[in-house]
């Protein structure tokens, strides 16, 4: 395969500009139309109409886990299953303590406010939510000086809802304040499938079950990595197929997109031959890798790093990386050796 940095992109779950307008056409609008996380929607279900009975507001929710995996799409669903109307921003879009205030001061009674990337909020605006989401009061100073003086001012209640892809990274004191937290997981490959086929049919694309299957197999276990591969096969069979997704042609677009049988591209392949061939199959650190294969060190523990050791092909040790049997014999090498074997093929070339 040659190099390039095209999969780079269509295997990245972060959302990108492009994903914004396809997501907002495919994204579920209730429960049942949201595959997979089965427990999770089931506990939501169930404390969603248990608020509903009372006629009280939801518990504070916080949403966890990788990128890609549906965090917003539940924030929407729970906000429309309450019947209430959802306020959507971000951590780091919220920059000042008053630009929080005015939107707490905002809210309805029982709205949602959705807060993406919540473990970016700034600490003194990270302090404002204490107090709003225990009591649903915002402590406000008027004045200045020794005139200053601390009023109360009570707020409607709402629901918030964090998502953050590093729930570690979330102070103790804001964590404890959530009533609901769940932690959304990598889905396996049969309900990726039946993802890529829903949003085929919304987006009128023609695609056979090993079609989707193909695509499925290769989207790492996140429907945003799914979603994005479809839309590139889609142009694909457009061109050379008759616009129908087939396994033979979702195997050549893919392949063409250096995308390969387990879902590794060109970047990941570079991390384990690198560790491979240069530092004999490591231990290795961060920071040596990085060099080695001019990537980000931080890109690498956040975006490759999670799906290699996942699959099983790089180990973390106190003393830095491995890659793993499995590893050398995907990528064509004799365990323990550092040079490619001749008649060895990997799974990709073998499927």
């Amino acid at each position: 395969m040659n190099k390039g940095k095209n999969s780079g992109t269509v295997l990245n779950p972060v959302r990108t500009k492009e994903d914004v307008k396809f997501e907002d056409n495919l994204r579920p609008e209730n429960f049942e139309e949201f595959i997979g996380q089965e427990t999770i929607k089931k506990k939501l279900n169930i404390f969603i109409k248990a608020a509903l009975k009372r006629k009280e507001n939801l518990d504070h929710v916080l949403l966890y886990g990788p990128p890609g995996l549906g965090k917003t799409s539940l924030a929407f669903i729970i906000a429309k299953q309450m019947g209430a109307g959802i306020k959507p921003t971000s951590g780091p879009v919220i920059e000042k303590t008053g630009d929080l205030s005015a939107i707490l001061t905002n809210l309805q009674e029982k709205e949602v406010l959705f807060i993406d990337e919540i473990h970016r909020l700034h600490p003194s605006v990270e302090e404002i939510l204490y107090s709003a989401m225990e009591d649903f009061s915002l402590d406000i100073v008027i004045g200045q000086g020794p005139s200053a003086r601390s009023h109360k001012l009570k707020l409607k209640k709402f629901t918030l809802i964090g998502a953050t892809t590093r729930a570690g990274h979330i102070t103790a004191p804001l964590r404890s304040r959530f009533g609901i937290i769940n932690r959304l997981d990598y889905y396996p490959e049969k309900y990726l499938k039946s993802i890529i086929k829903r949003s085929a049919k919304i987006l009128n694309v023609s695609i056979t079950e090993q079609g989707a299957r193909q695509i499925a197999k290769r989207s790492r276990g996140t429907p945003r990595v799914a979603n994005r591969l479809l839309r590139r096969v889609r142009d694909y069979a457009d061109v050379v197929a008759d616009g129908k997704i087939t396994s033979e042609e979702a195997v050549k677009a893919l392949d063409m997109m250096e995308v390969d049988s387990v879902g590794l591209d060109d970047v990941d392949r570079k991390i384990l031959s690198t560790i491979i061939e240069n530092f004999s199959g490591g231990p290795v650190g961060i920071n040596t890798i990085s060099a080695a294969i001019d990537e980000e060190k931080d890109t690498i523990e956040s975006i490759y790093e999670p799906f290699l050791m996942r699959i099983g092909f790089l180990e973390r040790t106190t003393r830095g990386r491995c890659a793993t049997q499995k590893a050398y014999q995907h990528l064509g090498y004799k365990f323990g050796s550092s040079t490619p074997q001749e008649g060895l093929f990997n799974d990709d070339q073998k499927s």
